[in-house]
């Protein structure tokens, strides 16, 4: 009799730890472990030189003190050398007058793209698509987001998003659509009959026993 064999999935997975990897930047070196103690937004790009990568790392750029201000820190990544990346941020910093602050993975291997499923067949077979993970300070996957080649992303959106999950985390809770700091979070519904006859009297402002919000 044959035994079946269990494969590992090829992609990450949220709430477990995120690819490791050791790879080539713009600033030298940098693994994962790198990143322990800090929340890390890894987000992969198609190409150097294209205009709409090009609005979002500025836009990442701009952000950059906000997401410092999280404890957390940006990796690009794009299926390009180091030498054009280099030339790329230099060219940024000529045309744009941006100055880009994070490193930006020379990825030419695909080694860690293809750990992250940033390939995506029918998108990009040799380009990483507009992939970003959101990795905690314990190392752990907590979000992913794709978009297609063609749309660039929200970066107020990652801030947001960072910024709700270090609520949850600290606080129990979970936030409703587009919260950000100062709206009421959710109270996480109760998970018996019991509690539930109790929750509409413990003060919390409630809809009904299964939605019931406070502030933080």
């Amino acid at each position: 009799m044959e035994h079946e064999t269990t494969q590992q999935p090829a992609f990450p997975q949220l709430n477990k730890p995120a690819p490791a990897f050791n790879a080539p930047t713009t600033h030298g070196n940098k693994t994962l472990e790198d990143y322990k103690g800090r929340w890390l937004v890894l987000f992969s790009h198609p190409a150097d030189f294209t205009p709409v990568c090009t609005t979002e790392f500025m836009a990442f750029a701009k952000k950059h003190d906000a997401f410092q201000a999280l404890n957390c820190d940006l990796l690009g990544l794009s299926i390009d050398s180091h030498y054009s990346h280099i030339a790329w941020v230099r060219n940024i910093k000529e045309k744009f007058g941006v100055d880009i602050p994070f490193p930006i993975i020379a990825d030419l291997s695909m080694e860690v793209a293809r750990s992250y499923g940033m390939i995506q067949p029918g998108a990009s077979d040799t380009s990483a698509v507009r992939a970003t993970f959101i990795i905690d300070d314990k190392g752990i996957l907590r979000a992913m987001v794709y978009y297609p080649m063609t749309n660039g992303r929200s970066v107020d959106e990652f801030v947001r998003l960072v910024t709700a999950l270090q609520a949850s985390d600290a606080n129990g809770i979970a936030t409703p659509e587009n919260w950000a700091p100062g709206d009421k979070v959710i109270v996480p519904p109760p998970a018996t009959a019991a509690d539930a006859d109790k929750r509409v009297q413990e003060g919390y402002e409630c809809t009904d026993w299964y939605f019931c919000k406070k502030s933080l």
